[in-house]
């Protein structure tokens, strides 16, 4: 494992999630505030455009996977079925029963999500296919 290479992946991550999570508050906040709902449903709309627009950047460009799509989306699909129930849940009690900030709760959940969704990502769905789609093969051609 090129220790220098990971560090990037892991900086271009950090970067497209952190674009991810501007997309998930924004909409978060607007539901939340515009339509007065309860936790669990502005948080649940937010999160899934913050995954799409987090998996499309992070597979062209931080793995940079020629992986077939709707493998790689069943895969992140499988992440997600485990995450978001418990992170909502986990959230909407926060929230709800104990009474914590909307938006600190929504913090939490983004930075578990950040860091078990890199590692799911590295090690599960992209494992054997990092660096093989056209941006990867033109780099390693050039050098």
């Amino acid at each position: 494992m090129n220790k220098k290479a990971e560090l990037l992946r892991s900086i271009k991550f950090l970067l497209f999630s952190v674009s991810a999570g501007i997309i998930e508050i924004v909409s978060f906040a607007l539901l939340n505030e515009t339509l007065g709902w309860p936790y669990w449903p502005c948080y649940l709309i937010a999160l899934v455009l913050s995954v799409l627009w987090n998996f499309t950047l992070n597979r062209r460009y931080t793995f940079r996977s020629a992986n077939n799509v709707p493998k790689a989306m069943a895969l992140v699909f499988l992440f997600y079925l485990v995450f978001t129930p418990a992170s909502t849940l986990f959230g909407n009690w926060l929230a709800e029963d104990l009474h914590w900030n909307e938006y600190l709760v929504t913090g939490i959940n983004m930075a578990l999500n950040f860091v078990l969704e890199f590692l799911y990502d590295r090690f599960v769905v992209f494992r054997d296919s990092i660096d093989t789609n056209s941006i990867a093969q033109k780099e390693k051609a050039r050098n």
